[in-house]
Protein backbone atom coordinates (compact mmCIF):
# COMPACT_ATOMS: atom_id res chain seq x y z
CA UNK A 1 0.00 0.00 0.00
CA UNK A 2 2.65 2.49 0.82
CA UNK A 3 4.92 2.09 -2.14
CA UNK A 4 2.45 4.82 -4.00
CA UNK A 5 2.61 6.40 -1.00
CA UNK A 6 6.20 7.36 -0.19
CA UNK A 7 8.01 9.92 -1.67
CA UNK A 8 11.31 10.62 -1.01
CA UNK A 9 14.71 13.61 -0.88
CA UNK A 10 17.01 12.76 -4.04
CA UNK A 11 19.71 13.63 -2.17
CA UNK A 12 19.03 11.92 1.11
CA UNK A 13 17.29 8.84 2.87
CA UNK A 14 14.39 10.98 3.64
CA UNK A 15 11.19 9.80 2.87
CA UNK A 16 7.15 10.23 4.02
CA UNK A 17 3.89 9.44 2.86
CA UNK A 18 1.17 11.21 1.26
CA UNK A 19 -1.61 9.58 3.05
CA UNK A 20 -2.43 11.00 7.05
CA UNK A 21 -2.88 8.06 9.29
CA UNK A 22 -6.73 8.17 9.19
CA UNK A 23 -6.85 7.93 5.45
CA UNK A 24 -4.30 5.09 5.42
CA UNK A 25 -6.22 3.23 8.33
CA UNK A 26 -9.61 3.80 6.30
CA UNK A 27 -8.01 2.35 3.44
CA UNK A 28 -6.90 -1.51 5.64
CA UNK A 29 -10.30 -1.32 6.60
CA UNK A 30 -11.79 -1.57 3.15
CA UNK A 31 -9.20 -4.06 2.41
CA UNK A 32 -10.43 -6.45 5.39
CA UNK A 33 -7.43 -5.09 8.07
CA UNK A 34 -8.62 -3.27 10.55
CA UNK A 35 -6.33 -0.46 12.13
CA UNK A 36 -6.99 2.75 14.09
CA UNK A 37 -4.65 5.20 13.49
CA UNK A 38 -2.42 4.94 16.10
CA UNK A 39 -2.39 1.13 14.81
CA UNK A 40 -1.03 2.31 11.67
CA UNK A 41 1.81 5.03 13.40
CA UNK A 42 2.95 2.16 15.26
CA UNK A 43 2.92 -0.18 11.85
CA UNK A 44 5.25 3.37 9.91
CA UNK A 45 7.66 3.79 12.79
CA UNK A 46 8.08 -0.39 12.33
CA UNK A 47 9.02 0.96 8.60
CA UNK A 48 11.38 3.55 9.79
CA UNK A 49 8.87 6.42 9.28
CA UNK A 50 8.35 8.80 11.88
CA UNK A 51 7.06 12.30 12.76
CA UNK A 52 9.48 14.90 11.27
CA UNK A 53 8.66 19.03 12.12
CA UNK A 54 8.27 21.23 9.15
CA UNK A 55 11.61 21.61 6.71
CA UNK A 56 9.85 22.61 4.07
CA UNK A 57 8.60 19.84 2.42
CA UNK A 58 4.94 21.24 1.24
CA UNK A 59 4.50 20.83 -2.29
CA UNK A 60 3.31 23.35 -4.35
CA UNK A 61 -0.05 22.16 -6.51
CA UNK A 62 -0.20 19.93 -3.40
CA UNK A 63 -4.40 21.29 -3.61
CA UNK A 64 -5.15 20.94 -7.50
CA UNK A 65 -8.83 19.38 -7.81
CA UNK A 66 -6.94 16.23 -10.34
CA UNK A 67 -3.77 15.70 -7.85
CA UNK A 68 -5.28 12.57 -5.89
CA UNK A 69 -7.33 10.80 -9.29
CA UNK A 70 -3.78 11.26 -11.26
CA UNK A 71 -1.68 9.17 -8.40
CA UNK A 72 -4.20 6.48 -8.60
CA UNK A 73 -4.35 6.55 -12.15
CA UNK A 74 -0.49 6.08 -12.31
CA UNK A 75 -1.12 3.22 -9.54
CA UNK A 76 -3.58 1.59 -11.99
CA UNK A 77 -1.11 2.28 -15.33
CA UNK A 78 1.71 0.84 -13.59
CA UNK A 79 0.12 -2.23 -12.47
CA UNK A 80 -1.39 -2.63 -15.99
CA UNK A 81 1.91 -2.55 -17.75
CA UNK A 82 3.59 -4.43 -15.42
CA UNK A 83 1.52 -7.26 -15.22
CA UNK A 84 1.52 -7.01 -19.43
CA UNK A 85 5.49 -7.72 -18.73
CA UNK A 86 5.70 -4.44 -20.72
CA UNK A 87 8.62 -1.92 -19.58
CA UNK A 88 7.28 0.83 -17.04
CA UNK A 89 10.22 3.23 -16.10
CA UNK A 90 11.31 6.39 -14.11
CA UNK A 91 12.89 9.25 -15.70
CA UNK A 92 14.50 12.81 -14.88
CA UNK A 93 17.37 14.77 -14.52
CA UNK A 94 19.39 14.77 -11.57
CA UNK A 95 20.94 17.64 -10.48
CA UNK A 96 23.57 19.34 -12.29
CA UNK A 97 27.65 19.18 -11.00
CA UNK A 98 30.59 20.94 -11.38
CA UNK A 99 33.88 18.85 -12.24
CA UNK A 100 37.01 19.95 -10.23
CA UNK A 101 38.15 20.34 -6.77
CA UNK A 102 34.69 21.65 -5.43
CA UNK A 103 32.90 20.98 -2.36
CA UNK A 104 30.50 18.05 -2.15
CA UNK A 105 27.66 17.57 0.08
CA UNK A 106 27.87 15.31 2.87
CA UNK A 107 30.58 13.89 4.80
CA UNK A 108 32.91 10.96 4.09
CA UNK A 109 35.19 8.80 6.27
CA UNK A 110 38.53 9.42 5.97
CA UNK A 111 41.71 10.66 7.93
CA UNK A 112 42.10 14.42 6.47
CA UNK A 113 39.05 16.45 4.83
CA UNK A 114 40.34 16.92 1.37
CA UNK A 115 40.86 20.49 0.34
CA UNK A 116 38.56 22.22 -2.24
CA UNK A 117 37.82 25.39 -3.98
CA UNK A 118 36.40 28.02 -1.61
CA UNK A 119 34.50 28.88 -4.43
CA UNK A 120 31.84 27.18 -6.11
CA UNK A 121 32.88 29.28 -9.83
CA UNK A 122 31.94 27.81 -13.27
CA UNK A 123 34.90 29.43 -14.71
CA UNK A 124 37.43 27.33 -12.52
CA UNK A 125 35.52 23.95 -12.95
CA UNK A 126 36.95 21.61 -15.99
CA UNK A 127 33.61 21.30 -16.59
CA UNK A 128 29.61 21.08 -15.88
CA UNK A 129 27.58 17.66 -16.09
CA UNK A 130 23.83 16.69 -16.58
CA UNK A 131 23.43 13.19 -14.72
CA UNK A 132 19.89 11.85 -16.90
CA UNK A 133 18.35 9.06 -15.34
CA UNK A 134 16.38 6.03 -15.76
CA UNK A 135 14.99 3.24 -13.71
CA UNK A 136 13.84 0.67 -14.85
CA UNK A 137 10.74 -0.51 -12.14
CA UNK A 138 10.22 -4.08 -13.19
CA UNK A 139 13.84 -5.14 -12.58
CA UNK A 140 15.32 -2.58 -9.84
CA UNK A 141 17.78 -1.25 -12.28
CA UNK A 142 19.21 2.29 -12.62
CA UNK A 143 20.67 3.66 -15.49
CA UNK A 144 22.10 7.23 -15.98
CA UNK A 145 23.50 8.61 -18.70
CA UNK A 146 25.98 11.79 -18.03
CA UNK A 147 25.78 14.76 -20.51
CA UNK A 148 27.74 17.30 -20.57
CA UNK A 149 26.01 19.64 -22.70
CA UNK A 150 22.38 20.99 -21.42
CA UNK A 151 19.50 19.22 -20.23
CA UNK A 152 17.24 19.50 -23.29
CA UNK A 153 13.96 17.47 -24.28
CA UNK A 154 16.23 16.25 -27.22
CA UNK A 155 18.74 15.44 -25.00
CA UNK A 156 15.94 13.34 -22.43
CA UNK A 157 14.49 11.86 -25.41
CA UNK A 158 18.19 10.69 -26.49
CA UNK A 159 18.90 8.99 -23.24
CA UNK A 160 15.62 7.05 -23.49
CA UNK A 161 16.02 5.81 -27.35
CA UNK A 162 19.58 5.35 -26.46
CA UNK A 163 18.77 2.72 -23.40
CA UNK A 164 16.12 1.02 -25.39
CA UNK A 165 18.73 -0.15 -27.79
CA UNK A 166 21.18 -1.00 -25.53
CA UNK A 167 19.27 -2.57 -22.16
CA UNK A 168 16.00 -2.66 -22.75
CA UNK A 169 15.14 -4.31 -25.88
CA UNK A 170 16.89 -7.37 -24.72
CA UNK A 171 15.55 -7.50 -21.24
CA UNK A 172 11.67 -6.92 -22.55
CA UNK A 173 11.94 -8.81 -26.00
CA UNK A 174 8.25 -8.99 -26.88
CA UNK A 175 7.55 -5.30 -25.97
CA UNK A 176 5.98 -2.81 -27.91
CA UNK A 177 5.04 -0.32 -26.07
CA UNK A 178 6.21 1.37 -22.43
CA UNK A 179 4.95 3.46 -19.60
CA UNK A 180 7.44 6.26 -18.99
CA UNK A 181 6.50 8.00 -15.69
CA UNK A 182 7.74 11.93 -15.20
CA UNK A 183 7.73 15.24 -13.67
CA UNK A 184 5.61 17.79 -14.95
CA UNK A 185 8.43 20.32 -15.67
CA UNK A 186 11.52 20.40 -16.58
CA UNK A 187 12.44 18.62 -20.22
CA UNK A 188 10.46 15.66 -20.16
CA UNK A 189 7.62 18.13 -18.44
CA UNK A 190 3.78 17.59 -19.57
CA UNK A 191 4.03 21.20 -21.54
CA UNK A 192 7.42 20.67 -23.44
CA UNK A 193 6.63 20.44 -26.71
CA UNK A 194 9.68 18.96 -28.00
CA UNK A 195 9.71 16.20 -25.67
CA UNK A 196 6.68 14.97 -27.18
CA UNK A 197 7.73 15.63 -30.87
CA UNK A 198 11.26 14.21 -30.12
CA UNK A 199 9.50 10.79 -28.63
CA UNK A 200 7.63 10.70 -32.07
CA UNK A 201 10.76 10.73 -33.70
CA UNK A 202 12.88 9.05 -31.82
CA UNK A 203 10.78 6.67 -29.78
CA UNK A 204 8.00 5.34 -31.62
CA UNK A 205 8.74 6.40 -35.36
CA UNK A 206 12.25 4.74 -35.31
CA UNK A 207 11.93 2.01 -32.31
CA UNK A 208 8.34 1.14 -33.44
CA UNK A 209 6.95 1.55 -29.73
CA UNK A 210 4.27 2.81 -28.54
CA UNK A 211 4.91 5.59 -25.66
CA UNK A 212 2.14 6.33 -23.32
CA UNK A 213 3.64 8.90 -20.24
CA UNK A 214 2.08 9.93 -17.45
CA UNK A 215 3.19 12.85 -15.42
CA UNK A 216 3.34 13.58 -11.70
CA UNK A 217 1.03 16.57 -10.84
CA UNK A 218 3.23 20.50 -10.30
CA UNK A 219 5.52 20.23 -7.29
CA UNK A 220 5.03 16.38 -6.68
CA UNK A 221 8.17 15.31 -8.14
CA UNK A 222 9.44 13.88 -5.14
CA UNK A 223 6.85 10.72 -5.70
CA UNK A 224 8.50 10.18 -8.76
CA UNK A 225 10.39 6.71 -8.04
CA UNK A 226 13.73 7.32 -9.41
CA UNK A 227 14.17 10.44 -6.80
CA UNK A 228 14.18 8.13 -3.96
CA UNK A 229 15.00 4.82 -5.32
CA UNK A 230 18.28 5.63 -7.57
CA UNK A 231 18.85 9.19 -7.32
CA UNK A 232 19.02 9.33 -3.08
CA UNK A 233 21.68 6.21 -3.53
CA UNK A 234 24.06 7.76 -5.83
CA UNK A 235 23.96 10.96 -3.74
CA UNK A 236 24.72 9.42 -0.66
CA UNK A 237 27.49 6.93 -2.12
CA UNK A 238 29.41 10.54 -3.57
CA UNK A 239 28.46 12.29 -0.30
CA UNK A 240 31.65 14.44 0.81
CA UNK A 241 33.77 13.11 -2.51
CA UNK A 242 35.04 15.98 -4.75
CA UNK A 243 33.74 14.89 -7.96
CA UNK A 244 37.61 15.36 -10.08
CA UNK A 245 36.87 13.75 -13.24
CA UNK A 246 34.16 11.89 -15.34
CA UNK A 247 35.46 8.97 -14.79
CA UNK A 248 35.13 9.39 -10.69
CA UNK A 249 31.39 10.44 -11.48
CA UNK A 250 30.61 7.56 -13.22
CA UNK A 251 32.50 5.12 -10.44
CA UNK A 252 30.27 6.54 -8.06
CA UNK A 253 26.86 5.86 -10.05
CA UNK A 254 27.89 2.57 -10.82
CA UNK A 255 29.18 1.30 -7.55
CA UNK A 256 25.89 3.28 -6.48
CA UNK A 257 24.13 -0.33 -4.23
CA UNK A 258 21.57 -1.42 -1.93
CA UNK A 259 20.11 -4.43 -0.13
CA UNK A 260 17.27 -4.21 -1.91
CA UNK A 261 18.94 -5.39 -5.27
CA UNK A 262 19.68 -2.36 -7.05
CA UNK A 263 22.06 -2.05 -9.42
CA UNK A 264 22.83 1.44 -11.55
CA UNK A 265 25.20 1.48 -14.84
CA UNK A 266 26.48 4.85 -15.75
CA UNK A 267 27.51 5.85 -18.98
CA UNK A 268 28.68 9.10 -21.07
CA UNK A 269 25.77 11.01 -23.23
CA UNK A 270 28.20 12.69 -26.06
CA UNK A 271 26.74 15.45 -28.23
CA UNK A 272 25.91 19.13 -28.08
CA UNK A 273 22.68 19.66 -27.16
CA UNK A 274 20.70 23.31 -27.83
CA UNK A 275 18.28 25.38 -25.74
CA UNK A 276 15.36 26.81 -27.42
CA UNK A 277 14.42 24.82 -30.29
CA UNK A 278 10.66 25.34 -31.01
CA UNK A 279 7.66 23.35 -32.19
CA UNK A 280 5.04 25.00 -34.65
CA UNK A 281 1.11 24.13 -34.20
CA UNK A 282 1.71 22.83 -37.52
CA UNK A 283 4.60 20.18 -36.31
CA UNK A 284 1.93 19.17 -33.32
CA UNK A 285 -0.67 18.45 -35.49
CA UNK A 286 1.56 16.31 -37.25
CA UNK A 287 1.91 13.88 -34.03
CA UNK A 288 0.53 10.72 -33.47
CA UNK A 289 -0.43 11.35 -30.53
CA UNK A 290 -3.94 10.52 -27.88
CA UNK A 291 -4.77 12.08 -25.30
CA UNK A 292 -6.55 10.19 -22.16
CA UNK A 293 -9.95 11.21 -20.89
CA UNK A 294 -8.50 10.94 -17.63
CA UNK A 295 -6.28 13.99 -16.61
CA UNK A 296 -5.59 14.83 -20.38
CA UNK A 297 -2.88 17.65 -19.94
CA UNK A 298 -0.85 14.64 -17.76
CA UNK A 299 -1.60 11.36 -20.00
CA UNK A 300 -1.30 10.38 -23.34
CA UNK A 301 0.27 7.89 -25.67
CA UNK A 302 2.13 8.49 -28.58
CA UNK A 303 1.74 5.81 -31.29
CA UNK A 304 4.31 4.95 -34.57
CA UNK A 305 2.51 7.48 -37.52
CA UNK A 306 1.54 5.32 -40.68
CA UNK A 307 3.74 4.94 -43.30
CA UNK A 308 6.74 5.04 -41.36
CA UNK A 309 9.26 1.84 -41.00
CA UNK A 310 10.93 1.62 -37.83
CA UNK A 311 15.03 0.76 -37.78
CA UNK A 312 16.22 -2.45 -37.51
Amino acid sequence: MLEAETAGDPSSQQKWVRSSLRQLSERLSKAGHSASPPTVGRLLRKLDFSLKSNRKQKEAGSDHQDRDEQFRYIEEKKQEFLQAGMPVISVDAKKKELVGDFKNRGQSWCREAEEVNVHDFLSSAKGRVVPYGIYDLGNNQGYVYVGESCDTSQFAVDVIARWWQQEGKAEYRKANRMLILADGGGSNGCRVRSWKQNLQQEVSDRLGLEVTVSHYPTGCSKWNPIEHRLFSYISINWAGKPLRRMETILGYIAGTKTKAGLKVKAYVQKGIYEKGKKVSDAEMEKLNMERHDVCPNWNYTIRPRIGIVPDT
